[in-house]
């Protein structure tokens, strides 16, 4: 009995949508990227959409270790776990010499207009990724370690919104200052320490 290909497609799918993004990854080049003929591919995976979306959820779930490195740390203040987020993302973007950003944001522009079903998960990995940020800002609020007038959910809605703003100028420009910029000026304006 021959090996399922199913791994290797999926791993070279995830290469090949962040180069080419989801319209431009045709079945043909994912196949090739896995060394996989082309019927695996249908014999693992509905459509195009359906594979799409397995990548994307593999992608969030890397995406959550992220998260639960940072914002999971209790050796740091809260403040400073969301400080450690963006450096962790940092570091990663800056691995990939600032050509590569965040799937989830190049899917949420490719993709949304061309399938419900995308669309759907897209919403529910947004408000998946939401939670644990707005729990870790409204730890801090509680503290007195930043200010309180927003909502903790607006306030992480409006800080991975920005970021993936950020993300994006970071690809186009293929350098580092854009996150840098948005680092620098949330942690001195809607994160300032309160003293």
């Amino acid at each position: 009995m021959r090996p399922s290909l199913r791994e290797d497609i999926l791993k070279a799918g995830l290469k090949v949508m962040f180069e080419s993004g989801y319209q431009g990854a045709s079945v043909r080049d994912i196949c090739e990227a896995a060394g996989a003929p082309h019927g695996s591919f249908t014999n693992h995976f509905r459509s195009k959409e359906a594979f799409a979306q397995e990548v994307l959820d593999r992608y969030f779930e890397n995406l959550q270790g992220h998260i639960q490195r940072s914002l999971g740390d209790q050796t740091l203040s809260p403040r400073q776990r969301l400080e450690r987020y963006l450096e962790i993302i940092s570091d990663v973007l800056a691995a990939d010499k600032w050509g590569r950003g965040c799937l989830i944001g190049d899917f949420s522009l490719e993709t949304v207009s061309h399938s419900k079903r995308l669309r759907q998960r897209l919403e529910e990995i947004f408000e998946e990724w939401r939670a644990p940020f707005a729990a870790c800002i409204a730890e801090a609020q509680a503290t007195g370690e930043i200010d309180n007038t927003f909502d903790p959910v607006d306030l992480a809605e409006f800080l991975l919104s920005s970021w993936e703003g950020a993300i994006l100028r970071m690809k186009v420009e293929r350098g580092p200052a854009a996150l840098d910029r948005f680092r620098k000026i949330i942690f001195q304006t809607v994160f300032k320490e309160q003293r």
